[in-house]
């Protein structure tokens, strides 16, 4: 018997027959597409951002270290600025949105008082007694588009309660939390 198995091996020798195939190794996954990354913290990819958001943005100025757009919307126009930008204007630390009420219906303390029921939104008055509704926050290099389009639909709901605040301030302000 001993012989009969040396035989067989000798036989599997001769003839090529080899050891168990190897598993193939796996194969790499598909890189998927090369896509542009997003940067929060560059006015262009807010722009880009709006553009698929159905809003029309466009720079209106630039200083050495702040770019001020002007953005037309379905909610109405605004101004953003990035704020606090190097020297490319890119890489800004802050943003700011900004809307202008067309009428002067509230007044002084009753903007001071919705600033006292808004979480995210601030009123003030400007120099020549408009009321104007904003809306801040910090950019980071690992902010995505989510968090921008995040950052942008707290800003309409800042626009839309302004808005009702504006409609009849007493009204609102007796009913604010």
């Amino acid at each position: 018997m001993f012989c009969r198995g040396l035989v067989l091996i000798a036989i599997a020798i001769l003839c090529g027959a080899a050891s168990p195939p190897k598993p193939a190794a796996p194969k790499a996954a598909a890189k998927p597409p090369a896509q542009t990354a997003f940067d929060a913290r560059d006015p262009a990819a807010l722009v880009a951002l709006l553009a698929a958001m159905d809003a029309k943005a466009q720079v209106t100025a630039r200083t050495e270290d702040s770019v001020a757009l002007r953005v037309d919307s379905p909610a109405g126009a605004f101004a953003a600025q990035f704020a606090d930008c190097g020297r490319n204007g890119r890489d800004c630390q802050a943003i700011l949105f900004d809307a202008t009420a067309d009428s002067r219906a509230a007044t002084l303390p009753q903007l001071n008082a919705f600033n006292q029921t808004a979480l995210a939104c601030r009123a003030y008055q400007d120099r020549a007694g408009k009321a104007h509704v904003l809306y801040s926050a910090l950019l980071f290099a690992s902010d995505t588009a989510q968090e921008m389009r995040t950052h942008v639909g707290a800003w309409q709901g800042c626009l839309a309660t302004f808005g009702e605040f504006l409609k009849d301030p007493s009204a609102y302000l007796a009913t604010a939390p």
